[in-house]
C-alpha cells in the first residue's frame, strides 16, 4: 500500500476510532450520588487511585448528592456518551428509586448502560447507645410498648435504608416514624450519633467508625452471614427476621450510547482495580466484599432483575417518597 493510499483510508475512518483507540485521553469524572460520608462515597475512594494508575488518567470524584440519588442518574444520563462520565451507582439510585418516585427524568434501566458491579455492602441495624433496646427482640418489646415514639433515621423517604425499615415495621407489627435526611448516609448517620434520632438500617461502611469508637451500637447484621469485624453481632435471620440479608451492591455505569469498545476498556480497568489486594484489604475492613461480574452483559440482566425484586418489596411495603 502506497504513502498515499495509507493517507486516503486514515483519511476516511471516522473521528470516533481514533477517539476509542486513545481512551482515555483526559481525566475520567466519577460522578458519586451521595454526600461524602456515606458507603458509595466510600468505596468510590478506595478504587479511584488504582482505577487512574490503570486508566493512566486521573480520576476525579464528584459528589452530587440530592433526591436519594436522582439527580446524579439524571447528570450522568445527559452527560456525553463518551466514557468520560462515568457512575458509582448502587441498588437504591438504580433499582429501587424508579419504583418509589412516581415521575423520573431519566429511567436508569433504559438511560444507563451498565459497565459492572463492583462491591456488595452489609448492612446492620444501629442505635444511639442511649436508646433503652440492644437486640432485635428488645426493640420490638421496646417500640410495642411505646407506639409512635420510636423513630428512624434514613438517607431519603426513597432510600434501600427506609425501604428495609418499613418491611420490618410491617413485619414486627410496630408503629415507629419516619425522620429522613437529604445526602446519603453520610448525614443520617451523623445524626443518629448525635441523639436526634433512635435507629436505622444502614451500610456497614458508613457506620462502621462510629460503631468502633462507641459512638453507635449494633443490633444485628443485614446480612446473609455474621461480618468479620462484627463477629458478636448476629444476623437477622438468627435473631428471628428472615428475607433481611440483602446487600448495597455498587456498580459502574456510563450513559446509554457509550461505544462497546470504551465499555470493555473500563471492564477492563475496574477488573484489575478490583483484583488489587490493597483494595481489597480496604474494603474488608467495613466488611465489604468485591463482587465483580463476569461481562458487562452478566451486570444488565442483574440489575433488570434487582429492578423487578425491589418494585415487588415496595409495593408490599407500601413505601413512596414522603
Amino acid at each position: 500500500m502506497t504513502i498515499l493510499r495509507i493517507l486516503l483510508w486514515l483519511a476516511l475512518l471516522p473521528a470516533s476510532a481514533f477517539a476509542q483507540q486513545a481512551y482515555p485521553a483526559k481525566p475520567v469524572k466519577m460522578v458519586i450520588p451521595f454526600a461524602p460520608g456515606g458507603a458509595s462515597d466510600f468505596v468510590g475512594r478506595i478504587l479511584q487511585p488504582k482505577l487512574a494508575e490503570l486508566l493512566a488518567q486521573q480520576v476525579i470524584i464528584e459528589n452530587r448528592p440530592g433526591a436519594s440519588g436522582n439527580i446524579a442518574v439524571e447528570a450522568v444520563a445527559r452527560s456525553a456518551a463518551d466514557g468520560y462520565t462515568i457512575f458509582l451507582g448502587n441498588v437504591g439510585s438504580i433499582a429501587i428509586n424508579p419504583s418509589v418516585f412516581p415521575k423520573l427524568a431519566v429511567d436508569p434501566l433504559r438511560d444507563l448502560a451498565a459497565v459492572t458491579q463492583v462491591v456488595d455492602v452489609p448492612g446492620v441495624l444501629v442505635a444511639h447507645p442511649s436508646f433503652p433496646a440492644s437486640t432485635v427482640k428488645d426493640l420490638v418489646a421496646y417500640a410495642k410498648a411505646n407506639p409512635g415514639k420510636v423513630n428512624y433515621a434514613s438517607p431519603g423517604s426513597g432510600s434501600q435504608n427506609r425501604l428495609e425499615t418499613e418491611l420490618f415495621r410491617k413485619v414486627a407489627g410496630l408503629d415507629m416514624v419516619h425522620v429522613p435526611y437529604k445526602g446519603g448516609a453520610g448525614p443520617a448517620v451523623a445524626a443518629l450519633a448525635a441523639g436526634e434520632t433512635h435507629i436505622m438500617f444502614v451500610t456497614a461502611s458508613s457506620a462502621m467508625p462510629l460503631i468502633k469508637s462507641g459512638r453507635l451500637k449494633v443490633l444485628a447484621v443485614n446480612a446473609p452471614k455474621r461480618l468479620e469485624p462484627l463477629p458478636e453481632a448476629p444476623t437477622m435471620q438468627e435473631a428471628g427476621y428472615s428475607g433481611f440479608d440483602t446487600g448495597s451492591w455498587q456498580g459502574i455505569f456510563v450513559p446509554n450510547g457509550t461505544a462497546p469498545e470504551v465499555i470493555h476498556r473500563l471492564f477492563v480497568a475496574l477488573k484489575e482495580t478490583m483484583k488489587s489486594p490493597d483494595v481489597i484489604e480496604r474494603l474488608g475492613r467495613s466488611g465489604v466484599e468485591v463482587v465483580f461480574s463476569d461481562s458487562p452483559t452478566a451486570f444488565t440482566l442483574f440489575v433488570g432483575q434487582e429492578s423487578q425484586r425491589w418494585a415487588k418489596a415496595a409495593k408490599e411495603a407500601g413505601a413512596t417518597v414522603d
